[in-house]
């Protein structure tokens, strides 16, 4: 992981919606923006502008299935990202 990735991976956490976010995607695996919307009681373009921090920095990924964008943690998540989920439980 190159110091660039890193800080990126860093900055995608450094908000309490994103974490949020990655806790939720955590506990449940995969959800949809609209899903999302609701357990960090923002708006949909919020919601999805955090996404897009979190995909850029190669924290989540997203499948898209007929019209709906699902949302999920990366398979190939940053080590140091990664490590810092069990204080997120």
């Amino acid at each position: 992981m190159t110091t660039i990735q890193l800080e990126r991976a860093f900055k995608a956490l450094a908000n309490r919606r994103r974490l949020n976010i990655i806790v939720h995607l955590m506990n449940k695996k995969e959800a949809t923006v609209g899903e999302l919307v609701a357990v960090v009681h923002a708006s949909f373009p919020t919601v999805s502008k955090h996404l897009s921090i979190l995909t850029a920095a190669g924290v989540v990924e997203n499948e898209r299935r007929q019209m709906e964008v699902y949302y999920r943690l990366a398979t190939s998540l940053p080590p140091v990202p990664r490590s810092i989920q069990k204080f997120l439980k």
